[in-house]
């Protein structure tokens, strides 16, 4: 009896759980819509999709490298924020005293000519307070320490008299000491190189970084550093953000913008060459279009040093001479070429290379795989885009044939002007407008060049700071591109990092984060329900609705392999009513039985379209994947309200899975549900 007993209460826990994805209970036929998805799986309709189809796009905007992707603790290391006239704003840095016991100014004696700022402290008091006097820096919002790390200080420093100082990380307040070093400064008159390292004992989250002294003299300052000794592969990556960008399998990374690229002006615009070689040495320039200071240690080396750690392909976006306020005359554009093709030779050049060999220098002597590039960014329509287009895109072809090269004008409705391997295609809209954009590339022309959707979103009142109404949407938008994956060849959401602590902010983000936390947006999480489309095969889709008009659903099939080589036919379904739906889906052309054993549906929902995700919740919105007990080449599903839906159906084409095996198998297991 006993054993009868816990075989019902299986049977009976089983009926009640699963009948939200799959046809159990009476119930779920009374859905207020009926609608019937039909799948061609047959090899003759099948397409392969681009293996570059899903990747990512970074921007230096929303603090999203300086401090967020980028390690580095200190904000305004090299002082050069203030601008080169002096004396200058020194912020964030502060003063440890007052004006009797100390006086601090920049001046221009650094001994790095191109960042020629340096800061200048004077200990005026004889009798200094116990714990001295000097300089803190609170970092971005505060310096995240954590109990037993090692941190790694590098600072340059001068003095003429010998000077005994201690630099320190602290809680913000400056009370509870979590490290300190003693370091006597020789007085030669000459900059010397200072290295630490401190092992942190007690965690702040706020905590700051401070130099102090209690004896009476001047000494200089220049290029203060700390760094996390654990980045990601020791290449100065914050390594639980990388782990969130390898978790979507990113086929490329776009960057390093997006406007960052342009600049209000040409003057601050990104320039590649001042963020390359000795960090210390990096001029660092004012983001204009972002509103702030970045001292480039996040450069065009490290951009390309994180495809590679990523293992996706560098999709480099350069300036075409052109910004928001300013642009260059095609007939002086030469300069700016040759700036393009230095930066080509520099990523692809041989060890051996004038620019190749700083490369080699900087750690790297093997090239990196540069293939594509766009040139400009948001840049057609203004005066001298194309005239300088056919500039840049006659140069670089002539010299690597292979890179493909991009426009920033849209070929979606009507054939381009100019050559192009691919064009931009660039969309934030409203979340009805961008589900409706599902089949916006149905009617391109299947020839010429191919898009690339470098920037989509839905954003403003949809958004909010992440809703899971701006997540479906994007979803079904996402599934035309699948689609028409044979015209598209790569797509990227933007923006993609936002520390939560700067005060204005693009929303939404994919990730956001501040000092010691992360989370994942509605966004982010249906990213990685797509992160297995790149490479896969698509089968063609339609859907049949009882609603007139049918415009609450979106639908792709892919058949994809995971890394044991299962192969899986994977369903994706949004929908966008506030009602439940029920499916059918009616499956042909497949070459293989179902596995019902190792077949999931993993659902993104919650209980208002609007929820969001939060660091008091980050997985509010987030996937559930539970164990399916009943599939095949027809079967019937209810898809809750709001929702985007993943069903994988394991495909086993040794032989089929028996009726009485699969019985077996969900009455001798538990039912599971985990978050993907």
């Amino acid at each position: 009896m006993g054993s009868m007993e816990g075989l019902s209460r299986t049977v009976i826990r089983f009926m009640l759980l699963f009948c939200i994805v799959c046809k159990c209970l009476a119930s779920d036929l009374e859905a207020t819509q009926k609608a019937t998805l039909k799948i061609d799986a047959s090899p003759k309709l099948a397409r392969k999709i681009p293996d570059t189809l899903l990747g990512v796009f970074f921007e230096e905007m929303g603090r999203g490298g300086a401090g967020g992707l980028w390690a580095e603790l200190v904000s305004n290391r090299g002082f050069e924020a203030g601008g080169t006239n002096t004396p200058s704003n020194i912020d964030p840095w502060l003063i440890i005293g007052d004006e009797s016991s100390i006086f601090v100014e920049t001046d221009r004696t650094s001994c790095f000519s191109q960042n020629i700022v340096a800061l200048r402290m004077e200990v005026l008091c004889n009798d200094c307070p116990a714990g001295g006097v000097g300089i803190y820096n609170p970092g971005f919002w505060g310096m995240n320490v954590e109990d037993g790390k090692t941190y790694n200080l590098v600072m340059y420093v001068k003095s003429a008299e010998t000077v005994p100082l201690t630099v320190s990380l602290t809680s913000s307040d400056g009370l509870q000491n979590l490290a300190s070093v003693p370091i006597m400064v020789a007085g030669k008159s000459k900059w010397i190189k200072v290295e630490e390292k401190f092992v942190a004992k007690g965690t702040d989250r706020t905590s700051r970084l401070q130099i102090t002294s209690k004896k009476k003299g001047v000494v200089w300052f220049d290029q203060v550093s700390l760094m996390p000794a654990d980045t990601y592969k020791g290449h100065g990556f914050r390594d639980e953000l990388v782990s969130m960008l390898l978790d979507l399998k990113p086929r490329f990374l776009r960057f390093p913008g997006g406007c960052y690229v342009q600049g209000s002006w040409l003057r601050n615009a990104f320039r590649w060459r001042e963020s390359i070689g000795p960090w210390e040495e990096r001029p660092g320039h004012f983001g204009d279009c972002w509103n702030y200071w970045t001292d480039d240690g996040l450069g065009y080396f490290e951009f390309l040093q994180l495809s590679e750690d990523l293992g996706a392909a560098p999709i480099w976006v350069f300036n075409s001479g052109l910004s928001y306020n300013d642009e260059v005359d095609t007939a002086a554009i030469a300069p700016f070429v040759k700036d393009v093709l230095d930066s080509l030779e520099f990523a692809r050049g041989s060890a051996n290379s004038s620019w190749g060999s700083l490369r080699a220098a900087m750690g790297h002597p093997e090239p990196f795989p540069v293939k594509y590039a766009a040139i400009g960014n948001e840049d057609c329509g203004k005066k001298f885009y194309n005239g300088n287009y056919l500039k840049f895109y006659n140069a670089i072809r002539e010299a690597y044939p292979d890179i493909q090269l991009i426009s920033n004008c849209d070929g979606s409705s009507g054939p381009l002007d100019h050559p192009a391997d691919l064009y931009d295609f660039h969309v934030y809209a409203d979340a009805k407008t961008l589900f409706s954009m599902k089949n916006t590339f149905d009617k391109t022309s299947r020839t010429g060049p191919k898009a690339f959707v470098s920037e989509y979103a839905v954003w403003k009142t949809d958004a909010g700071r992440g809703t899971l109404l701006a997540s479906l949407a994007e979803a079904a938008f996402l599934t035309g591109l699948e689609k028409n994956s044979d015209v598209v060849e790569m797509a990227c959401h933007a923006p993609l990092f936002v520390n939560d602590d700067i005060e204005k902010k693009w929303n939404p983000d994919v990730i956001v984060f501040n000092t010691w936390q992360h989370y994942g947006t509605p966004s982010y999480w249906m990213q990685v329900l797509f992160r297995d489309s790149s490479g896969a095969i698509v089968h063609p889709t339609t859907i049949s609705s009882s609603r007139s008009g049918n415009s609450s659903l979106a639908a792709s099939a892919i058949t994809w392999q995971d890394s044991d080589n299962s192969s899986f036919l994977r369903v994706k379904i949004v929908n966008f009513e506030s009602v439940a739906v029920q499916v059918t889906i009616c499956t042909t052309g497949l070459q293989a039985s179902i596995d019902v054993l190792r077949s999931t549906a993993t659902v993104l929902t919650s209980s208002n379209v609007m929820d969001e995700n939060s660091f008091s919740n980050p997985n509010k919105v987030s996937p559930v994947k539970s164990q399916l007990f009943e599939a095949g080449a027809h079967m019937q599903v209810t898809l809750a309200p709001h929702s985007f839906t993943s069903f994988d159906l394991a495909l086993a084409p040794s032989k089929l899975v028996t009726l009485a095996g699969r019985v077996n198998k969900y009455l001798m297991s538990e039912l599971w549900d985990t978050q993907v």
